[in-house]
């Protein structure tokens, strides 16, 4: 299949920014990004590393409209739609970055980064059950070996928050001593 013309040319817009990214300049790649959409107010690619500048240097309002100004011009940007649920996340709006990792999930069933964000979310509302249930399907994905330990960990607290007896034991103590 043939590559479209205009999505490279919007590819080849960023990939400067890119590069200042990885270099963890991020201002200097906003920069670049801007020039990107001052060109091309239709280049998702350049909302969507706008959303991954601004996550990285913590403001996480702008980064949330950039990624959702990503999907108004890509709907179907998983990346931006994932990225999307873990800073609604982070700025406590669980309840839409369940839906949007749902969605994402609607999108790419198996998707690891997806099933991740679900599960995170869950976890962060409080929903430790289904929290459990999609950090484990995200560990059936084999991700690597950092964030499977990280994820082993959260589940091993989850299940102990979870056990019935953990509620009931208050002082930690045996009762027959």
């Amino acid at each position: 299949m043939a590559e479209d013309p205009k999505d490279a040319e919007r590819w080849e817009a960023v990939e400067e920014a890119t590069e200042l990214l990885a270099e963890e300049r991020y201002n200097e790649a906003l920069a670049e990004l801007k020039k990107a959409l001052d060109r091309d107010p239709k280049n998702a690619y350049a909302y969507y590393y706008t959303g991954v500048a601004m996550f990285e240097v913590g403001e996480m309002e702008p980064a949330r409209d950039a990624y959702r100004a990503a999907l108004t011009v890509a709907p179907r940007h998983l990346g931006a739609r994932v990225a999307l649920s873990h800073v609604l996340r982070k700025i406590g709006d669980y309840k839409a970055a369940i839906r949007e990792g749902l969605v994402a999930l609607e999108q790419a069933p198996t998707d690891g980064d997806a099933i991740y964000a679900v599960g995170m979310a869950y976890y962060s509302r409080g929903e430790l059950g289904e929290a459990e249930r999609y950090l484990s399907a995200f560990l059936a994905t084999r991700p690597e070996f950092e964030i499977k330990v990280e994820v082993e960990a959260l589940i091993a607290r989850i299940r102990e928050e979870r056990r019935p007896e953990a509620a009931n034991d208050t002082d930690g103590e045996d009762e027959d001593d």
